[in-house]
């Protein structure tokens, strides 16, 4: 762990002997007064030492409550220094951190309580009234914690002389949900290993190096906030900004008073940076000198956003591709703006991707396919999901991800979109991100998303779900003129639907399954 040297790809398999014990101690010990975190909205910060002396402090403390190393621990909480501590102070003891995500609803989270069997969850004052409703409905024996002051974590010292359990790499380390778009959500389990590989793949598609600092937006109960911009910097002895939320009026006005360097975002976010007319979001190219570059992930970037972006803010915008099996990144483009390929998330980073047929490969470049990866930074399975686990590889060992796409004769992978999101017209194949990204294009269109629609005709037909720009009339009749010029009539959407906003995950990624089922009840 040099200086100032940014790791290269062979450390993702060093990071296969290393836990989140040993980096905070290593860094603690290392320089203990370097900030680790700063937290804008509470005026606070936390060191490297403090990091380590609160993850102590938490680990004797759960012991003391009778939650044995292993168990399960859960966090229902808004970002913020509390998060950021349990979520790494609960693995730094050995314990599983199971993150829950707080705008996922009363019914999703009465499902992951109770399958995750944790035996206490920490929460913040918006959440606690939900948690005590269900532990006192349906999990009598939950203990619920709060446990903080107004940001940090506030827990009574206790020291009884004895030894901390030391966590392995193969051990269990987070349990997180997924979307759960359709059916009950499936529980993710990653180890020390797997997370470090994924933050060991950021930290070297972005050469990181202890001097940067990553501005993180992304709430940290989804794999993107987890491992890029927590566990990245955990591994590459740099630092984080973390605010309690993304909030346009405020995000560069955080990165310029707290020297970021970088930051990951989705492209919602980039949307509405750029839609934002308002002064404190339209800051000078020379106040932003300081960042070497911004990251999109989580879903495709329409390149009409990618392009309007950079020309506007004049920061490089690096997209990525990465999902919650595989610890975030498995694709990236580089950082020089001349190796981009505008709309691909990149090549493989740290791990292997192909394009394939089930466990058939597909040599022929430009050729579509499931993209599939295989590497060290691949869960370890499906919390009680043994045969979905084995679903989810191919006989081969590569994981299937359900996303469609192409690899060119570079490398460079283009998605073109999800098997059970593909709409079929006539028999005829459409891509839905096709469809996206004409719309992007034309002028006052916030967000997009093309989906399937019965018809009596062609079985399935294209609409169009479409949110305007604040402030914007989007003329329709104009717009469908611009999807037959550029799209051809055929897969042309049959209808428009403005909307006030459109269903996400909690990464920001459209949910367009969700979509098709609001638009199925409504047209009953």
């Amino acid at each position: 762990m040099a200086n100032s040297e940014p790791l290269d790809f062979a450390a993702v398999r060093d990071c296969t002997q290393l836990t989140v014990r040993a980096l905070i101690d290593y860094y603690a010990a290392e320089h203990p007064d370097k900030v680790f975190a700063i937290f804008p909205d509470a005026a606070s910060e936390i060191t490297w030492g403090d990091l380590r002396k609160t993850s102590v402090q938490l680990s004797r403390y759960l012991a003391a409550k009778g939650v044995s190393p292993g168990a399960r621990v859960g966090m229902l909480r808004a970002n913020g220094q509390a998060a950021l501590e349990l979520f790494l102070g609960a693995m730094y003891g050995g314990y599983t951190i199971a993150t829950f995500n707080p705008v996922a609803g009363e019914s999703a989270l009465r499902y992951v309580f109770e399958h995750s069997e944790v035996p206490i969850v920490f929460v913040d004052e918006a959440n606690q009234a939900l948690a005590e409703k269900i532990r006192k409905e349906q999990i009598p024996s939950l203990r619920i914690e709060i446990g903080v002051s107004r940001e940090g974590l506030e827990l009574p010292h206790i020291d009884d002389g004895s030894e901390l359990v030391a966590p392995k790499a193969d051990d269990d380390a987070l349990l997180i949900y997924t979307s759960g778009t359709t059916g009950r959500p499936k529980g993710v389990i990653h180890s020390h290993a797997s997370l470090l590989a994924g933050g060991a793949n950021t930290a070297a598609a972005h050469h990181l190096t202890r001097n940067d600092r990553a501005l993180c937006v992304l709430p940290l109960c989804h794999i993107n906030g987890q491992v890029v911009t927590a566990i990245a910097p955990l591994l590459s002895g740099s630092s984080v900004v973390m605010p309690h939320r993304f909030r346009v009026s405020q995000f560069w006005d955080w990165i310029i008073t707290n020297d970021c360097t970088w930051f990951s975002a989705v492209p919602t976010i980039i949307s509405y940076l750029l839609g934002a007319d308002d002064r404190a979001a339209d800051p000078s190219i020379e106040s932003l000198k300081q960042m070497r570059f911004g990251r999109s992930a989580s879903a495709a970037l329409p390149p009409a956003v990618h392009e309007a972006f950079v020309e506007r803010f004049g920061i490089p915008l690096v997209e990525t591709m990465g999902i919650t099996e595989t610890a975030a990144p498995i694709l990236c483009n580089p950082l020089n703006p001349q190796g981009h390929r505008i709309g691909s998330p990149g090549r493989a980073c740290g791990n292997d991707v192909r394009i394939a047929k089930e466990s058939q490969a597909i040599t022929q470049a430009n050729t579509e396919g499931e993209i599939q990866v295989r590497g060290a930074n691949l869960m370890m399975r499906y919390l009680k999901e043994p045969e979905k686990t084995k679903e989810a590889f191919t006989e081969d060992g590569w994981y299937r991800t359900g996303d469609l796409g192409r690899m060119d004769s570079d490398g460079y992978v283009f998605v073109t979109g999800r098997i059970k999101e593909l709409i079929i017209k006539g028999g005829e194949n459409i891509a839905p991100r096709e469809i996206d990204d004409v719309l992007y294009q034309f002028p006052g269109i916030l967000e997009a998303a093309a989906i399937g629609v019965p018809d009596s005709n062609y079985g399935e037909d294209v609409a169009a779900c479409v949110v305007p720009s604040p402030g914007t009339v989007i003329d329709l009749d104009g717009l469908r003129a611009h999807c037959e010029q550029n799209l051809g009539r055929f897969k042309t959407p049959s209808a428009f639907h403005v909307m006030d906003e459109l269903p996400k995950g909690p990464s920001g990624k459209i949910q367009r399954l969700k979509l098709v089922e609001s638009l199925n009840k409504s047209s009953r």
